[in-house]
């Protein structure tokens, strides 16, 4: 079986009591980074063998999982941070489990996207989710889907494209109100609200971040 684990966001201590039991249990973990997971996992002193899965890996990568797992092997996926398969590499090997007819199932837990909705303050009985806006094509286009959007828009965004992000919105959506959340649920927790123009200046290039963009409705 594959077991799609949800691993905290930041805060170590906000990992589920499942989560660990599976992590203990399984025979090998598929982890985006596995410098990343082997702090996770000797802070609850599990010792389990990993294999690496991330954006890069290919399909011999995706093969190799899936042959474990035909041949009887249980699998913990994980991402670095979140739930794995919401914009992440492991959407790819969860498509190709489901196609192999493996059992699969997901443990809940920590979310960037669920936690920063909340917090926000804005509604959110409706919203879309446009994840990482792409990089060079086919993001004006996004940029002005996003602009059309009447309901609340959640972004991530990496530390090194935020201000870029915040300057854009500044330019398509400059009366929208907007929410920051950056390393939410960490130590140095900070959020930003307000129109683009208010908060660019402001927004540290430090650590991740989720943007959230009030709907019009």
């Amino acid at each position: 079986m594959l077991y799609i684990v949800s691993t905290p966001i930041g805060n170590l201590g906000d990992i589920t009591l499942r989560a660990l039991e599976a992590l203990r249990s399984v025979d090998l973990i598929a982890c985006e980074d596995t410098r990343h997971t082997r702090i996770l996992l000797e802070h609850y002193d599990i010792k389990k063998e990993m294999i690496s899965y991330h954006q890069h890996s290919g399909r011999l990568k995706t093969d190799k999982v899936i042959s474990f797992l035909k041949g009887g092997k249980n699998i913990a996926l994980v991402t670095d941070a979140g739930t794995p398969g919401v914009s992440d590499p492991g959407q790819r090997l969860i498509s190709e489990v489901i196609k192999s007819k493996i059992a699969i199932t997901v443990l809940p837990g920590p979310s960037a996207l669920m936690a920063a909705l909340p917090l926000s303050g804005f509604p959110s009985s409706e919203f879309s989710f446009f994840g990482f806006l792409p990089h060079k094509k086919g993001r004006q286009k996004a940029l002005s889907n996003l602009a059309k959007e009447e309901r609340t828009v959640v972004l991530y965004e990496s530390v090194h494209r935020i201000k870029k992000l915040l300057k854009e919105l500044r330019e398509v959506i400059p009366d929208r109100e907007i929410f920051v959340g950056r390393e939410i649920t960490k130590k140095f927790e900070e959020v930003y609200r307000g129109k683009a123009s208010d908060i660019i200046n402001s927004v540290k290039e430090k650590g991740e971040f989720v943007l959230i963009i009030k709907g019009e409705k």
